[in-house]
């Protein structure tokens, strides 16, 4: 299967995908090594993760390079790479603590003789199955934690950017314990689909439309899912706010990684009476940032990496200036090199009829509303199917939070924007159609990869028959 460069347009790079029976035979070799693994200490599984942290900052330079060209940006490809190495130290150093404190023996009960044990018991193979956009850290984010609860994990990343798979696979091969319960394989949408028949517990970060294909497998084959799908955040600037610092923080929280992330900024309402400074800043700070082209140490975003997001994109702002809206700059994807770039486009008079306020962009746009009262932006913010994360920016974080509070979404970054890409130990649900089951973040991550067994036991006497008789109810 040929693979697209996403700074040259060439197909310069090959995987060979597995099948369905290339998948089954993979689980089973996971499989066979998880008993053993799962009856490791969890602090024994951390040390073992610790030495494969090592091993990745060895080969960072590497992996960061893979990483570069499936993306066609360089310094986010390096923080993937560090970054991994940090969240597999940070569950080395916390798991045992928490499977220790989710773990209470001799607890009472109602009934004065009997008391209980829980015991957390791994699900046996996860399988997780991960996206383009932050290829290194999404094919990690939920197998780290699943590895500490004592799961096999079976990964596949997406066939759109898979160079870094072969580097990642060395740094597992070097540490030997890890690579009997840690496959990460090369594979298209059939390999991935074929997972989900083979693992106990399946995890997903994608588009909603093939996350209700994944929910729909899992639930055929009785499995649990994790979802992570899509997101169209809504930014909320109170009048009391300052508008030029607004504005930079809604452009940050916009356009990083070229807006291909789903806790991106993709609309934003702002005050009518500070809307027209705001406007200015934003258009003024957009029209500043620049490409990462011709050099790709220059600059401050890449390509899109997937070209058909480019596409995506594209129909969205022509519909919407089709439909009244008015481009303040940029709004057109450029061949550049055979790499599809859009500068940030910001877009005003936008309705909430219009696609671009209505489905995903994932990409650099930022339409503005503006609104008259807080109940209209709050409304406005709440419309939609989408519920993953959302913004709000005030003169105080604590008139912030009190419109925060109001909305329909996950997690609210106050007084600053997508928060949640910084920010791991907090717990968030997606609401709608941004996802479903237990948080990736906080103890949840962990604690979602067990099934609860409880040892109920009787210090007494147990209860005879008679307790039950006809006679000993009157």
């Amino acid at each position: 299967m040929k693979v697209r460069n996403p700074r040259t347009g060439e197909c310069d790079y090959e995987i060979a995908p597995l099948d369905e029976s290339a998948v089954a035979e993979a689980a089973a070799r996971l499989r066979a090594g998880q008993a053993d693994w799962a009856a490791r200490p969890a602090g024994e599984r951390g040390d073992i993760l610790l030495r494969w942290a090592a091993a990745i900052e060895a080969r960072a330079d590497g992996i960061a390079a893979a990483l570069t060209l499936d993306t066609g940006r360089k310094g986010i490809s390096r923080i993937e790479v560090l970054g991994v190495a940090g969240l597999i130290k940070r569950w080395a150093g916390s798991a045992a603590a928490i499977i220790a404190a989710h773990s209470p023996s001799g607890a009472p009960t109602a009934q004065p003789t009997i008391t209980t044990t829980t015991r957390l018991v791994p699900y046996p193979l996860v399988g997780v199955i991960s996206p383009w956009n932050f290829p290194l850290t999404l094919a990690l984010i939920d197998a780290i934690p699943a590895l500490m609860a004592g799961c096999a994990v079976l990964v596949k990343p997406s066939e759109v950017a898979p160079r870094f798979i072969r580097p990642l696979a060395e740094t597992i091969a070097e540490t030997p314990e890890l690579a009997e319960v840690l496959a990460v394989i090369e594979g298209d949408g059939a390999t991935g689909a074929a997972i989900i028949g083979q693992v106990d517990y399946v995890c997903f970060t994608g588009s909603v439309a093939t996350g209700r294909k994944v929910g729909e497998s899992a639930a055929h084959h009785f499995i649990p899912a994790s979802l992570e799908l899509g997101g169209k955040d809504p930014m909320i600037v109170m009048a009391s706010a300052d508008p030029r610092k607004s504005a930079e923080i809604a452009l940050r929280a916009s356009i990083v990684n070229t807006g291909q992330a789903c806790q991106s900024i993709e609309r934003i309402y702002v005050d009518r009476a500070i809307a027209e400074p705001f406007i200015a800043a934003l258009v003024a700070a957009a029209e500043k940032i620049r490409l990462n082209y011709p050099d790709i140490d220059r600059g401050d975003i890449g390509p899109f990496i997937f070209g058909k997001q480019a596409a995506i994109v594209q129909a969205q702002i022509d519909d919407a200036v089709s439909h009244g809206a008015t481009i303040r700059t940029g709004g057109a994807t450029e061949n550049l090199g055979g790499g599809l770039y859009l500068r940030p486009t910001v877009l005003t008079d936008v309705t909430p009829d219009m696609a671009i306020m209505r489905e995903e962009s994932f990409g650099p746009v930022l339409p503005v509303t503006v609104y008259d009262t807080i109940d209209e932006a709050v409304a406005l913010a709440n419309a939609g199917e989408f519920g993953l994360s959302a913004a709000v920016i005030a003169g105080t974080a604590g008139e912030a939070e009190s419109v925060a509070a109001r909305l329909r979404a996950g997690a609210v970054s106050i007084n600053d924007g997508s928060l949640t890409s910084m920010v791991w130990e907090a717990e968030k649900s997606s609401f709608g159609l941004s996802g479903l089951g237990a948080s990736r973040m906080g103890e949840s991550g962990l604690l979602r990869f067990f099934r609860r067994q409880a040892l109920i036991r009787q210090e007494g006497e147990a209860a005879p028959i008679a307790a039950y008789a006809e006679e000993s109810f009157r």
